[in-house]
């Protein structure tokens, strides 16, 4: 594992500990919802992390970027997929999101070290 995931990794569960920690009834279920959305349902989980990918592009949100990154790779996405991915992201979100294709390219780089 690349130095750039792990970090990226450690800080997302430390921040999430803390987070959590704080007991706070709505961010739980917030938590757990955002949990439950991307398990197995009518869709397969690899369909709704590529559909997840997709929306974290077109939000312009680059940790939810990455987290998306390294589940698509957990569920066997190619890369071939993974730029499809991008290129729908960009047709939906305009150019605004080239350079989040930027940094998303760079980080599935660092999965497939």
């Amino acid at each position: 594992m690349s130095e750039q995931v792990k970090e990226f990794n450690e800080y997302r569960a430390k921040m999430n500990g803390v987070i959590l920690g704080k007991d706070n009834l709505v961010i739980k279920r917030l938590f757990n919802l955002d949990t439950q959305t991307y398990s197995e349902g009518a869709l397969n989980v690899k369909t709704k992390e590529m559909l997840g990918l997709v929306a974290s592009m077109v939000l312009r949100c680059d940790d939810c970027i990455k987290y998306h990154l390294e589940k698509c790779k957990e569920q066997g996405c190619t890369t071939e997929e993974i730029y499809e991915i991008f290129a729908v992201a960009n047709i939906v979100g305009g150019t605004i999101v080239i350079p989040h294709t930027r940094r998303g390219a760079e980080f599935w780089e660092e999965l497939n070290k």
